[in-house]
Parts: structure tokens; sequence; C-alpha cells
């Protein structure tokens, strides 16, 4: 049977002559038959492959076969705005069957809540967020508004699994299934990832320990033309804007930067150029994202720029070209980026990766080798999640008002979020400080949890994200978007001027106690900053650079003569720190620097594991990078490898018995990690920026010493 014959009649009919496809694509084809028989699945295609429609119609044809009643389905999404665009479509689907879609989550009005409580849909689509508030809720019950639920997508499910919003996502997920008294089917959507079989498991949780079959669908990709991939240096952010304003002139161009300064840059310089641009990212108000996102899916010749909001699969209409000004720091965010062109017959995908300084080029050329190469990563939860397990202890507490000490780990389904230990540890530091009052065996919400989270209904407990402060910038009534403080508060000359939505702003007046700052549309340029952390780039990604300046091929990425050239000098400028097969340990007149290309986790590791068996090797101004370790300037690479060896017989070969070095400001950055005694958070924090398989080859690479002389 084929999978078509699996789905409904009504759904059947209606794929054929109201969206007029003669056959389903391979992967909807393959997802038909296990997900209407009730199996878990982990759906892999491309963007833009029909993964949706693969989840949906079998899951719908269920929904008629045993008739399902009340909010059957949950379509989880990462992004509000995916669900918003993803809402008319369900909804059209639900109805062949006489059913209905509808979406709920944090901008949701309270009115809709309302009607969607009175009036469940048949498939809700919402966050982990809003089923978190819909479980705690003191106003619904959880078990009338979500008793029904049968069955859960999870779309983009790479984008929850590899940070702690995908713990949340599964612990609520285990919730769930404690409230219905049944397992939920769950159905996962992703894009390429290197692991499927591990991403699937992970997802099932306790459903793989009830014996629910489970299995990868994921058939070979439809034939394409090879996509279009172009590499250039340009310098400047200012050149950028230059040479996108020059590029597919009467195109729809989408443009991606990492940050979100960079985007509104881009954005008031594209528009000094006549370029007709709108800008997308999280710090613009919902009204002003919608607004852009509309605008620009219903014009021709303009440019849309984005961060990574723009990634996942959001409609804004027919796109002609992708650039990236930058790198993204991992190849499954290149190919979701990549994805968003191609789509029309006859067209094919293609990027224009646009650089502005030679770290950039340097990260673009290492991820571009390693797509060449066919390498993707792996997916995989950040380990030792006990904040979040405090997080629930808490939830389940607003949840059932009560909860035992000894089996609120019960409703977790088995989820690993801490040992045993340490979930005693967690109460005892909740009691201890107030957070939760113990009467006997049972755990109740505290008054310091009241004074704590209490004022906004605990909205700061529904979700996992550290929210950083941040000040409303208002045009009259009009919320314009959000700024870091440090943006109002750094010492300027003359008029203070933003820069947002890609426009620039003047500063009239700023409201401190009510986080407001008033702002006139101004000439020029503004400054745009917020808070974020950089990220450690991982060793595959760093090695990939190396193999880069010792003159590995990048296969069919072309390359402009700028990037052409200035590739060439960066492989002469930096000849005396790579090897082809040892590690580099370089004196300079200033310092020593031990060359590993390991990454930043495993380099942090080594550094503390030194610091540790060697102290002088180290002083205050030793620190380490993605690429290297510095110590003194007087550092042999004998010192050095006696070191290691020292450093090997303490620790284990991987490194394992030491932990790098915690800054406060990070255990400050670790939502809910105020919730756990301090040497916990610490803990949790140094097992997270460790690489240990990467320490240890790094460790056991030989290594070549090298001397520059002084200018």
């Amino acid at each position: 049977m084929s999978g078509f014959d699996a789905l409904h009649p009504a759904v059947q009919h209606h794929i054929v002559n109201t969206l007029g496809w003669r056959d389903l694509r391979p992967l909807q084809d393959a997802a038909a038959e296990p997900l209407v028989a009730g199996e878990d699945a982990l759906l892999l295609a491309p963007t833009a492959g029909g993964k949706t429609e693969a989840a949906v119609f079998p899951l719908l044809t269920r929904m008629s076969a045993e008739s399902w009643t009340g909010t059957s389905i949950l379509y989880i999404c990462p992004l509000r705005a995916l669900l918003n665009n993803l809402e008319l479509r369900l909804d059209t689907y639900a109805k062949w069957l006489g059913r209905s879609a509808a979406v709920r989550h944090g901008d949701t009005a309270q009115s809709v809540r309302r009607r969607l409580a009175a009036e469940r849909p048949d498939v809700l689509m919402t966050t982990p967020e809003s089923i978190e508030a819909m479980l705690v809720s003191s106003t619904l019950d959880p078990r009338s508004l979500l008793g029904d639920v049968r069955a859960v997508i999870v779309d983009e499910i790479h984008a929850f699994a590899g940070d702690d919003r995908g713990w949340h996502l599964l612990a609520v997920l285990e919730r769930l299934t404690r409230l219905v008294e049944r397992p939920l089917q769950r159905v996962g959507l992703s894009a390429t990832v290197g692991n499927p079989g591990a991403l699937l498991q992970w997802l099932q949780a306790s459903n793989l320990q009830s014996g629910v079959a489970g299995t990868v669908i994921s058939p070979p990709s439809e034939s394409v033309a090879e996509p279009d991939v172009a590499l250039d240096y340009v310098g400047s952010v200012d050149n950028a804007a230059k040479v996108v304003s020059l590029l597919h002139r009467g195109e729809k161009r989408l443009v991606f930067a990492d940050s979100r300064r960079t985007v509104e840059r881009l954005g008031v310089r594209l528009g000094d150029l006549d370029v007709d641009t709108y800008v997308s990212h999280s710090s613009l108000s919902a009204t002003e994202r919608r607004r852009s996102e509309t605008a620009f899916a219903g014009a021709r010749d303009c440019v849309i720029v984005a961060t990574s909001t723009l990634e996942l699969g959001i409609d804004v209409g027919d796109l002609d070209r992708v650039l990236q000004v930058g790198a993204p720091t991992t190849v499954a965010s290149f190919l979701q980026r990549l994805g968003r062109t191609g789509r029309r017959p006859g067209t094919r995908r293609n990027m224009t990766v646009l650089t502005v300084d030679d770290d950039e080029l340097l990260r673009a050329s290492g991820l571009l080798l390693l797509w060449s190469e066919g390498w993707v990563e792996t997916i995989a939860p950040p380990p030792a999640p006990a904040h979040i397990a405090a997080q629930q202890l808490l939830a389940l507490a607003l949840q059932e008002g009560q909860v035992g000490r000894h089996l609120w780990r019960d409703w977790l389904g088995g989820l690993a979020l801490s040992s045993a230990t340490e979930s005693e540890l967690i109460v005892d530091t909740l009691v201890e400080r107030g957070v939760l009052h113990v009467d006997g065996d049972m755990l109740m919400v505290g008054n310091e949890a009241e004074r704590r989270y209490g004022r906004r209904h605990f909205m700061e407990v529904m979700s996992v994200f550290t929210s950083n402060p941040q000040v409303a910038v208002l045009h009259g009534r009009t919320e314009i978007g959000t700024v870091d403080p440090m943006v109002l508060l750094a010492k300027v000359m003359g008029p203070r001027r933003l820069a947002l939505a890609g426009r620039a702003w003047t500063v009239n007046a700023v409201d401190w106690a009510k986080k407001k700052a008033y702002v006139e549309p101004a000439q020029g340029v503004g400054m745009a900053r917020w808070l974020g952390s950089s990220i450690p780039l991982s060793g595959k990604l760093v090695d990939a650079m190396r193999r880069v300046l010792l003159g590995a091929d990048l296969g069919a990425v072309g390359l402009t003569a700028r990037a052409s050239a200035r590739l060439q000098e960066l492989r002469h400028e930096w000849a005396d720190r790579v090897d082809p097969t040892r590690t580099v340990v370089l004196n300079d007149p200033d310092d020593t620097r031990w060359w590993t290309w390991a990454g930043g986790r495993a380099n942090a590791l080594l550094h503390a594991a030194l610091e540790q068996v060697a102290p002088r090797l180290c002083d205050e101004q030793s620190t380490f990078t993605n690429h290297y370790v510095s110590f003194r300037r007087d550092i042999a690479a004998s010192e050095l490898r006696d070191a290691l060896d020292a450093a090997v017989q303490r620790f284990g070969s991987e490194f394992g018995l030491v932990e790098p070095a915690v800054s406060k400001r990070a255990v400050q950055d670790l939502k809910f990690g105020d919730l756990l005694p301090e040497d916990l958070a610490v803990r949790i924090l140094a097992r997270r920026l460790a690489d240990h398989s990467g320490a240890q080859r790094a460790a056991q690479e030989p290594i070549v010493e090298r001397r520059r002389a002084r200018d």
C-alpha cells in the first residue's frame, strides 16, 4: 500500500483537487503508514521539503479514524512568528475533515485565549512556554484544557534539542503524559542532522521505555541542481551594504547577519543607498516584525535584513537570493539559510557570503569546507540540566498546589534532569531559601517564590530563556522595539541616536522607572547594541579553519578575486601557527601561545588542567580562545609536554576530573541557576564548557616549537 492510500479519503481528495498535487513527495509517502499506525517518528528533509504535510495529513487521518475529540494534537514551534505563519495552512487542512486549528502563544490576546478555552481547537499550535502556562494556570483546569491530547508534532526540533529549551519541552511533555494517563505520539520535524537516531530517542523519552515504536524517516533527497555558493571579502559592514545594493537588483533578497547591531547598521546603510529595505530581529516589537515581513513578502525589488529569526521556515514570499554578512557558526545553520532559496522550478539554491574581516573570512572558509565535504553537526542536548529540574519542581508545585517531596520526579517520566542526590539537594535548597514551603512530606509554593516570581503571575517560571534587561523604544505611542540600557548610558558627543527597525532615531527622553525611551526620526547612523555572549566554536569547525590555512580546497564554492587574494595573504601571515600533523607552540616576545586549533571548550579544559598541574606556565595574562592557549612568554614546548603528561596522570586521558573555570557572570546568566546551590550551578556550567574528547586529541598530538622575532 502506498502512503497516499493510508490517508483519509477526504485528505486524498483535497490533495488532488485542492492542492493540485499529482502525488506525494517521498517524505510524505514514507511517513503516512507509520504515523497512521501511531508510531513515533523523526521526519528529516531540507527546508521546504514538505515536512509539515508529512506529519499533519496522517495525524488528521488518525484523528478522524479514531474519533478523537477536543484538543487532540499539539503542533509545537520554537518561534511565535512561525506559528502565525502556519495557522491558516493548518486550519485549512483541518477543515477538510470538519476540524479546526488555532494558535496560542505569548502574543495571543486574552479574549482569544478565553475563546480557545471554551471552544477548543482540534489542533492547538503553540510553544512549550504556553503549554507550561496552561499547566500551571490558576484560572483554567489543565485536565479539561489538555486532557484529550493524543499526539504532538515538534517542528524544527533541532532548534529545541541543542539548548535548555529542549529539556523544558521534554519535561512539559512528560507532565502532560502523566496528566492524560497515556503515551503521546511524538513526531519531530527537522532539517538534516548528524545524529538522527539519537535525536529520535531523545524526543521519545518515556515512550522509548514504554516500548512505543519509533522510526527515522529520511528518504533520499529529490534530485536538485547543485547550489550556487560564493564567498567574498568586503572589509566592512558599510562595504557589505554597498555590495548588497549592487548585487541582484530587481530581485527579492534575504540578507542574514548574526547580530542585531549588524542588522540595524545594514538596514540604515541600505536605506541610505535607496534600497527598499526591511529588518527583522527579536528586539523589534511583534507588530513591527510582522509589518516588515508582510511588506517584504508582497514586494519584489527589495531586501530584508534579519538575524536567525528568519532562518526557520517562516514564509516571506518567493525569495530569489540569500546573502550572509559574516558567517554562521554551524553547517546546520548554513543549510537552513541556503534552503530558503531554490523553491521555484528551474531555480537553484544559492547563497553569497560577504565577510567583513579576517576572522569572518577564515570562519566562513572553514564552514564551507565542512559543507563541501558533506559534514553536518550532531545535535547534543546540554548536559546536567539540574536548574531545569528546579524550575520543574516549582512549576509542579504551582500546577498541583502541593507535590510529594519524594514523588515529584515521577511526573517527569524518568527524564534525567538531575540525579537522585542532586534532586534531594535541590529540594533542601528551595525549602531553606523559602522558595518552597514544606508540610510533612508535601511541598508547596513558598513566600520567597511569591516575592521573586509572583508579580506577573509567575510568568518568569514559564520560560527557560534568560531575559536581559531591555528598554522599550517608543515613537509617540508606537513601540519600535527594545535596546540594551547601555545604549542609553554610554557617553556621546551631541544628540544621542539609535538604530532600530532599519532607521535612525534621536532620543528625546528616557523614563528609567518604566524602562521606556522616547524618540523621533533622525538622519544619519544610530548606535545599536544588545548584550550577548560569544559562542565557543566547535573543534571540528576550528580544525577546518586550520586546514584552510594549510591550503585545503573549498570544492564547488566560488571565491571572488578579493576573497581568494585575502585568503592567500592569511595563509602566508598565519603559516607559523599551523602544521599538518602537529600542534604549534609559538614563542612571541610578549607571550607563548599553544595553537591547538581544538575549539573553545577543549581549550578551556586544557587551560584549567595546566593551570593546576603546572602553575609556572601561567600568569595573570594567560588565557584561551577557540584557537590557542596562552602562557608566560618563556615557556618551551618541552615544558608544555611535561605539563600535559602530568595533567593526564592526575585527571585521566580525557581530563575527566578537571573542570574549567566559570565566571560569576556566567552563573548569573544561567536561568534558574539562582534556585540551585552555587557549587552545583558552577558544576553545571563547567560541564557545559568542557570538550573532553577535543582536549584529549590536542594533548596527544605531537608539538612543534617555533619562534617569532620582535618587529
